[in-house]
């Protein structure tokens, strides 16, 4: 697999999204992708307790721990790798975790909008 080039959201170099939990759809702590990335593990979200009650309800719980793949489960705080779809349908249904822009992939503005991206903006 061929990695994307790693830049990120606002035109620079893509920034660490976390090494703890490791995260990323190469588990290599950036929200880099590739053409066989169908998730888009693009957006760098700060999780929340309201996102992660939200997704186990949706049936994509990450809080719980697996560790037959080696997931220690997410908790509020933990940054983390989301698929663009995912965080899409958080901001619609209003429950979408706070992002890092510099950390978040350009391939992300294919399925979110970046003014969407932008009012989520963790460093606001």
């Amino acid at each position: 697999m061929e990695k994307d080039p790693a830049a990120n959201i606002l035109g620079g170099a893509l920034e660490p999204c976390s090494t703890d939990p490791m995260t990323g759809f190469f588990r290599d702590g950036h929200c880099n992708t590739c053409a066989e990335d169908q998730g888009s593990h693009t957006v760098c979200v700060e999780m929340t307790a309201e996102f992660l009650a939200w997704s186990k309800y949706v049936g994509n719980d990450l809080s719980t721990p697996r560790p037959e793949f080696r997931f220690p489960g997410l908790k509020p705080g933990d940054r983390w790798c989301l698929c663009a779809a995912r965080f899409l349908q958080a901001h619609d249904e209003g429950c979408a975790p706070n992002v890092r822009l510099a950390a978040t992939h350009a391939r992300a503005a294919e399925i979110v909008p970046l003014s969407v991206l932008k009012a989520y903006d963790a460093a606001i």
